[in-house]
């Protein structure tokens, strides 16, 4: 039996799966993390072969630490079956193409009021944090949540930390916890005075579908696991964030594609926001527990047995990415792609399966701000752009520092 690899998993960050399947001839890992045995795959069938259901199940996999600062307890990422069907659809209502052009408006016009103030200012300013503002305050008025901008900005900071704490244990863990803590309790007591009728959720709005929403069944969903739920609308928007970093950082080091994504090319825009996507670190890997006594090629799975496909690996595959170290929007245009092949998100489709639900607001948002970022005009100074692939999840240690804003080149909100 394996020694328990969690402190190296720790350790080695985005590498630990990786060489742990390196190490083993037929590239299948046999580990042990957090006490429990666990088989690592890589590739599109290995994609596959764990959003089966039939396969593996999420219920019982997520360990508690990242439930109190990630998704929270009880959320759609652990339920299976006709449970996780019926709170899946509840997301994907609002995940339509108005709800989510609806949501790029809102964004446009928050990042276009931003760059305004960086402009007036003489200060640089952090990209990464004032990106994480500007989805903030987006996404709650979209969600039909009514903060002030410094609540708003709050609530951002928090979910950023929800996100930035959930892989270690040490003190941006308990930051985690804390912004958790203080925004669960936060949207419980809203989700209390919209049901009293106190508060009115707008129509169509993520507060309303979550307020009235049933499970599987009949029953309305307890205000603090709703409270959980809107969080789980919000959390993922803001941690767009990171990609927009990510965005950032590639137009400085490839500075040539600046010019055809100031042109507002949608087709080279969403290619490049795939190839971020792609390119860049965000989530290490994903998994489940197998649901029986599995076989993946010959290789025996017992139940129970922790099944994790390694994310990062396929995204730096170079039998799916020819140059896979190159930053190469080009290779997206064209070209479709495999539910199961590019899965910096997860994979397969979020209609039936696992995969985020909102994987398309992250692209739409992406899409136009990557274009939003290249209008701009600025200077980089000198600071530490470097990404750890040990820290989970990476982010640009200088969190990208820009200064000396210039207006950007005018163009109109996108989806108008």
């Amino acid at each position: 039996m394996p020694l328990d690899n969690t402190p190296l998993m720790l350790l080695e960050g985005y590498g630990w799966l990786p060489a742990r399947r390196r190490e083993a001839p037929d590239g299948v890992a046999r580990t042990r993390v957090l006490g429990r045995r666990a088989t690592g795959l890589c590739g599109p069938d290995a994609a596959r072969f764990l959003y089966d259901e039939d396969n593996v199940l999420r219920h019982g996999a997520l360990p508690g630490l990242v439930q109190s600062t990630l998704f929270g307890h009880g959320p759609v990422h652990t339920l299976d079956g006709a449970d996780h069907r019926v709170r899946k659809a509840m997301f994907l209502s609002l995940m339509t193409p108005a709800g989510i052009a609806d949501l790029r408006r809102r964004t446009a016009a928050a990042w276009d009021e931003a760059a305004a103030g960086w402009a007036a200012g003489a200060e640089p300013v952090v990209l990464f944090d004032e990106a994480a503002r500007v989805l903030g305050r987006a996404v709650t008025a979209w969600a039909g949540v009514t903060m002030s901008p410094d609540e708003a900005d709050e609530l951002a900071g928090d979910c950023v930390a929800m996100v930035d704490g959930f892989a270690t244990l040490g003190p941006r863990y308990w930051r985690a916890r804390r912004g958790r803590v203080r925004q669960e309790a936060r949207l419980t007591s809203l989700m209390e005075d919209v049901r009293r009728g106190a508060i009115h959720a707008p129509t169509g709005s993520a507060l309303a579908a979550v307020a009235r929403h049933t499970d599987a069944h009949g029953e309305r969903l307890d205000p603090h696991l709703a409270a959980v739920e809107l969080l789980n609308f919000i959390r993922p928007t803001v941690a767009v964030c990171w990609f927009v970093a990510y965005a950032a950082h590639a137009l400085h080091r490839w500075p040539e594609h600046r010019a055809r994504l100031r042109t507002g090319d949608e087709e080279f825009a969403e290619a490049f926001a795939h190839e971020v996507r792609r390119f860049y670190p965000f989530a290490p890997f994903v998994g489940g527990r197998a649901a029986r006594d599995l076989t993946w090629r010959g290789h025996a799975i017992p139940e129970g047995t922790l099944v994790l496909l390694d994310l990062y690996g396929q995204n730096h595959d170079p039998d799916l990415w020819p140059e896979p170290y190159s930053f190469r929007p080009e290779r997206f245009l064209g070209r479709s792609i495999d539910p199961f092949e590019l899965v910096p998100q997860g994979g397969g489709d979020p209609r039936t399966g696992h995969r985020c639900p909102g994987e398309d607001i992250t692209v739409t948002l992406l899409r136009e701000l990557v274009v939003r970022l290249a209008r701009l005009d600025y200077d980089v100074p000198p600071q530490d752009l470097g990404i750890s692939l040990r820290r989970v999840p990476a982010r640009p240690a200088s969190g990208v520092v820009i200064s000396g804003v210039r207006a950007p080149v005018t163009a109109p909100v996108s989806g108008e």
